[in-house]
């Protein structure tokens, strides 16, 4: 009975709606629908129960009878972006090869939805179905790979991160060279020549080595982009899981 009681509960825990009352005329997909449309169109902060109910044509009350809280909404649209990815797909044999994939795949949603990043940052650890569908499916992918179980779910978290990180330099008003660079509107010019001089001065040394090494970064195409999230990736995945 105590397990009962303090089992955590979440909006796909209960029906979809009540069973008393009119009929339904809305479904939980739908106004998930209108909220991602909305946080894609005006950003996470403009999602309300008030505006996403004058999105819709009804009243703000009328979105309860499926929806507890904003915070349920949140969760709804999170699992809709884990929706989109393709898991169909079976595993080819090389883990690294597919685990790339969904990596990108995972990027690329990001960067339709910017809104993304900033709830999974205040979202906490709640999955919903096909949050956890991903999930076991790069479980799967990585079932021949090195490493821990515990490992396995360290490279899967680090995989989201770096699609998110990567996929904020890519937000529609950044120019190539601050998405590669991570700089944004007029520093980088600046940040750029104040690190030279700060290099010539002598009394860093390595960093002087890196720059002279490393020489006037080029300009970053989406492709480029591309190929460096997966050089890390290639990096960083076979090291966390032999580490």
């Amino acid at each position: 009975m105590a397990d009962r009681e303090t089992r955590p509960t979440t909006v796909w825990s209960r029906p979809e709606r009540g069973a008393r009352g009119p009929a339904p005329e809305r479904s939980r997909p739908q106004i998930t629908a209108a909220a991602v449309a909305l946080a894609d169109a005006e950003g996470l902060a403009a999602v309300s129960m008030r505006a996403l109910a004058q999105r819709l044509g009804t009243g703000p009350a009328s979105l309860y009878r499926y929806v507890g809280s904003r915070d349920e909404l949140l969760d709804l649209m999170a699992d809709a972006v884990a929706a989109e990815l393709d898991l169909s797909g079976a595993p080819s044999g090389d883990w690294l090869d597919d685990l790339v994939g969904l990596a990108l795949q995972s990027k690329a949603a990001h960067v339709r939805h910017p809104w993304l990043a900033d709830l999974n940052d205040r979202r906490g650890e709640v999955l919903g179905p096909h949050a956890i569908d991903y999930l076991d499916h790069a479980l799967g992918i990585l079932a021949p790979a090195p490493g821990t179980a515990g490992q396995k779910l360290e490279a899967i978290g680090l995989l989201g991160a770096l699609a998110a990180l990567f996929a904020r330099r890519e937000s529609p008003g950044t120019t190539g060279d601050e998405q590669s660079t991570g700089m944004t509107g007029g520093d980088r010019p600046a940040q750029a020549s104040h690190l030279a001089m700060v290099a010539a001065e002598g009394r860093h040394p390595h960093l002087l080595a890196a720059l002279t090494a490393a020489g006037a970064p080029p300009t970053a195409g989406p492709g480029d982009r591309d190929a460096l999230f997966v050089r890390l990736l290639r990096r960083v995945l076979p090291a966390m899981l032999t580490g």
